[in-house]
């Protein structure tokens, strides 16, 4: 989404000689949160933000290699930056690349749906192609989802990639030049394989964004229905091309989560539901009041679009509670995971130029040498959470402690990820407790520090340490290395022969 249009639609952990005296233990008794390891929740998909709208090509173009790699260091590396883990791309739609249009790889109409496309790749894809590249090789990002704005303008029942109108063929339409599903279907299909041509397998991969809504940009209007509609036919076309064990299908980004509980329900009514391996939501018009009525919960939900786009950009982690600082984006996902069982968490931009002057961008980059950048505690919020709790984690219990709020975690690799956010002005000891910990690191952001080392110390199996003031602190527990094993009287000695 776009402010203009919302306006209109809305009105190893470093060492250090001393340790600040935040950081020490209080001398007052640490309060427990405590670790249930059997009691599960939702699996976590991760954490990242998108590349839209020619946003990558801040990147991409950048003649100061240097800064180009500190940029991608901040976003994606998991011992400097965010350790972000997913990637959402726009599939272009426009048939020129003039401002920051996406650009179509199929800009003629062919002469109809069963004509034979005419595919022109550019091998950039508005810039993103190389950054999931970066990310995908240099940092390990595995989870890859393009998602279309809108079909190509001749695909569409008002004839324009822009505001709004409809794919031609699903329910409730009549198009002169016949039903263009399968040609839509078709053409996701091919830019999944020029992302895998490029080494980049695609991941998860959506056709809808913001479908209640008709901006003058990039844009496709879709009920529930009219969504199961093409469901059906792309399922199947991903089927076709032995596609369905990498590619899941994402829907429907609705500018709030009420409509998107609506636009499910349609789904589910129409027999597509199973069809889906993501539910995705923005909150701009509404958020989570409960947890999305998908099959049994059993489908990951994404709010795959959060960010401020109203206030004034900011660096700020916390002067009052704002909409853009970094605490408040803190104790977003801390709500979005806990209340209500969310599994993909994603700013809107990644990177993006200075204008508009709001905290749609966790980065701000000058367009022309030398291409200063301005980093928002939006980011740092997010490398609490991203560069601990990885994908296929899964949500534990945790309770207890006293002037924070938790949330803990399980790696694949067996390590646990305790994640404190205090909820007052002052410092907080606590001692986490039934992680069976053998050894920790702790890592605080606040108002003077990102995502940095703090001392903790381990006894019992517990971990002790402290929690600043209005900050968040993430404790790593890595898995137990696991004892060797007792070699028998036989194996000590040697074989015996007889």
């Amino acid at each position: 989404m776009k402010l203009t249009d919302l306006i209109v639609a809305t009105g190893i952990l470093p060492l250090a000689s001393a340790f600040p005296s935040w950081l020490q233990h209080s001398r007052r008794q640490a309060s427990a949160i405590t670790v249930d390891l059997t009691k599960t929740y939702q699996t976590i998909d991760g954490f990242g933000c998108s590349f839209a709208f020619q946003r990558a090509n801040l990147i991409t173009n950048m003649s100061d290699k240097t800064k180009q790699r500190e940029l991608l260091d901040l976003l994606f590396n998991r011992t400097s930056g965010a350790g972000l883990s997913i990637i959402r791309n726009g599939i272009g739609s426009s048939p020129d690349s003039s401002s920051d249009h996406m650009n179509t790889f199929a800009p003629k109409d062919p002469g109809g749906p069963a004509a034979a496309p005419q595919y022109a790749w550019d091998g950039k894809d508005s810039g993103q192609l190389f950054v999931t590249q970066e990310a995908y090789n240099t940092y390990g990002v595995r989870q890859i989802y393009g998602d279309a704005w809108s079909a190509p303008g001749y695909m569409k029942t008002n004839g324009n990639e822009n505001n709004g109108g409809t794919l031609c063929g699903v329910t409730g339409t009549s198009c002169r030049t016949g039903d263009w599903k399968q040609a839509f279907a078709d053409y996701l299909v091919q830019y999944v394989r020029y992302y895998a041509e490029a080494g980049v397998p695609v991941t998860r991969i959506g056709f809808l964004n913001e479908p209640e809504f008709s901006p003058g940009y990039a844009s496709m209007n879709s009920n529930g229905q009219q969504a199961a509609d093409f469901i059906k036919v792309f399922y199947a076309t991903l089927q076709a091309a032995n596609l369905t064990s990498q590619v899941g299908i994402g829907c429907c980004e609705s500018e709030g989560w009420g409509n998107q509980a609506n636009m499910v329900n349609a789904i589910k009514s129409a027999g597509a539901e199973n069809m889906l391996a993501t539910i995705t939501s923005h909150t701009y018009t509404g958020g989570p009041s409960g947890p999305m009525n998908s099959r049994y919960n059993s489908v990951p939900v994404w709010l795959s679009e959060q960010c401020d786009l109203n206030g004034a950009w900011t660096t700020t982690w916390y002067s009052y509670g704002g909409a853009g600082e970094g605490l408040t984006f803190a104790n977003n996902i801390y709500s979005a995971l806990v209340s209500y069982n969310v599994s993909g968490y994603l700013y809107w931009e990644g990177v993006q130029w200075p204008s508009p002057t709001t905290n749609e961008k966790m980065i701000r980059v000058d367009q022309q040498s030398p291409y200063n950048y301005e980093v928002s505690k939006r980011l740092w919020a997010f490398a609490n959470w991203s560069r601990f709790v990885r994908p296929g984690a899964v949500r534990v219990a945790s309770s207890g402690g006293s002037g924070v709020k938790s949330a803990a975690f399980r790696n694949v690799d067996g390590s646990v990820a305790v994640v404190v956010i205090s909820t007052g002005a002052s410092a907080s000891a606590v001692t986490i407790q039934g992680a069976n910990a053998t050894a920790a690191t702790g890592w605080v952001t606040d108002q003077t520090h990102n995502c940095a080392g703090i001392n903790v110390t381990v006894s019992g199996g517990a971990v002790s340490g402290s929690v600043a003031a209005r900050s968040i602190t993430t404790f790593h527990i890595p898995a137990p290395v696991p004892a060797p094993a007792v070699r028998s009287q036989e194996s000590a000695v040697g074989w015996r022969f007889v």
